[in-house]
């Protein structure tokens, strides 16, 4: 188990305090070990695991606690025989029908510390804003970077050729799941294991929460959207794809079964932005996958798609240091990312090679309308630098790899 400092950096300040602490991310991404982390911090800090209440809905043993009078009966009964505070961690707490007013009861009536995780955006909407409004913080928790896979494979494989290049094509197919080193990266277990994920993710997370009868159609828009992460489509354009497959499908329809996969973490939707306009754009957004290793398991295709499955990387890369991500538009030129957090602001345009001069004035070319003087690169998978005019060229690995990029 590898220490995600990048997450324990940002959970730590509120350890030990009256905010909930909420972990949310796409099915088997590790949300349980980072809760299984934060007890081992918390014993290290000198609290007694005696303090701990742990209890993960999914398991078929605790199904009876899956209702808000059980579940309160319960750790009522389990925080009396506890000195000092409690520290209640509940996984997958979505399982429990009415959590929410249970969690702010929690609050009112015990000295407590809680923390929860759940695979659905729709956790932290609705009635929760209403019952905890200020109350708690959101912790998003993503499937392994190339840094944290690099580090947990070299543990898996002490003796293997550490040489990153080696490394980035194992990450290319095998994505980033956390559980995929308990089966070493071997690729059928791997492929089966993704799979099975994935269908998990879709009759659990998407067709039973949203309670969708027509599953076949549900499929067909994921696999569309999967064939075509990083590029710009609309609703209308996937509804006159079914038609051409013989299904007639309205785009409220598709935009809507978009929503649920979107909620369930499976996809990730990025608008456009109008960098002359200073406006956001409202058609043709992008969409990436949460785990690119989902894709090649399921549909396959990475090696073929790799631009793509470039810019996916670099996405969900910006994703987890913190950056808000949008796509641009300058003019008639398009802006791969600008990234902005905290006042900081950066613009990546991401190709697999640099390999003609055409395409090294297309790619460099693109911030030519961008008279800022915030951080531009163009990353790609050429090993030599080619840095010019104040715009940076990074091989994708180091990137990847870079503590800081400013």
């Amino acid at each position: 188990m590898i220490k995600r400092e990048l997450y324990m950096s940002r959970i730590r300040p509120f350890m030990g305090n009256e905010l909930i602490k909420v972990l949310t991310g796409i099915r088997r991404s590790g949300k349980s070990v980072m809760l299984e982390l934060i007890k081992q911090e918390l014993v290290t800090s000198g609290v007694s695991e005696n303090q701990f209440v742990s209890i993960n809905f999914e398991n078929m043993s605790n199904a009876h606690l899956c209702f808000a009078n059980a579940l309160h009966e319960k750790i009522t009964r389990r925080v009396k025989d506890i000195s000092g505070k409690a520290y209640l961690f509940f996984d997958e707490i979505q399982e429990v029908a009415g959590w929410e007013k249970c969690i702010n009861s929690f609050q009112v009536e015990f000295d407590c510390d809680i923390y929860i995780t759940g695979s659905n955006a729709k956790l932290l909407s609705g009635e929760l804003a209403t019952y905890l409004a200020g109350r708690y913080v959101e912790f998003m928790i993503y499937p392994f970077s190339f840094q944290e896979f690099s580090k947990l494979y070299q543990e898996v494989f002490p003796d293997a050729d550490t040489d990153s290049r080696v490394m980035f094509t194992r990450y290319l197919t095998d994505g980033g799941m956390p559980y995929l080193s308990n089966l070493r990266y071997a690729e059928q277990p791997s492929r089966q294991y993704l799979q099975d994920l994935y269908n998990s993710v879709v009759l659990k997370d998407i067709v039973k929460r949203n309670n969708i009868r027509d599953v076949d159609l549900l499929e067909r828009i994921i696999a569309y959207i999967t064939a075509n992460v990083g590029t710009t489509f609309s609703a209308t354009a996937i509804s006159k794809y079914l038609k051409s497959e013989g299904r007639t499908v309205a785009p409220e329809t598709i935009l809507n079964y978009i929503k649920a996969c979107e909620d369930a973490f499976l996809f990730y939707r990025v608008r456009r932005q109008d960098l002359q306009g200073k406006k956001i754009l409202t058609v043709n957004e992008k969409y990436y996958i949460a785990d690119h290793g989902i894709r090649e398991a399921v549909f396959g295709g990475n090696m073929k798609d790799i631009n793509l499955i470039f810019e996916n990387i670099v996405f969900m890369e910006l994703l987890r240091r913190g950056y808000k991500v949008t796509v641009g538009k300058a003019g008639e030129k398009a802006i791969d990312f600008i990234a902005e957090k905290q006042g900081q602001k950066l613009y990546v345009q991401v190709v697999y090679l640099l390999a003609s001069e055409e395409t090294i004035r297309h790619e460099f070319g693109a911030y030519n309308a961008i008279k800022d003087n915030y951080p531009k690169y163009v990353v790609s998978y050429d090993e030599f630098d080619m840095s010019r005019d104040g715009i940076k060229h990074r091989n994708l690995r180091e990137f990847l790899l870079a503590d800081d990029w400013n």
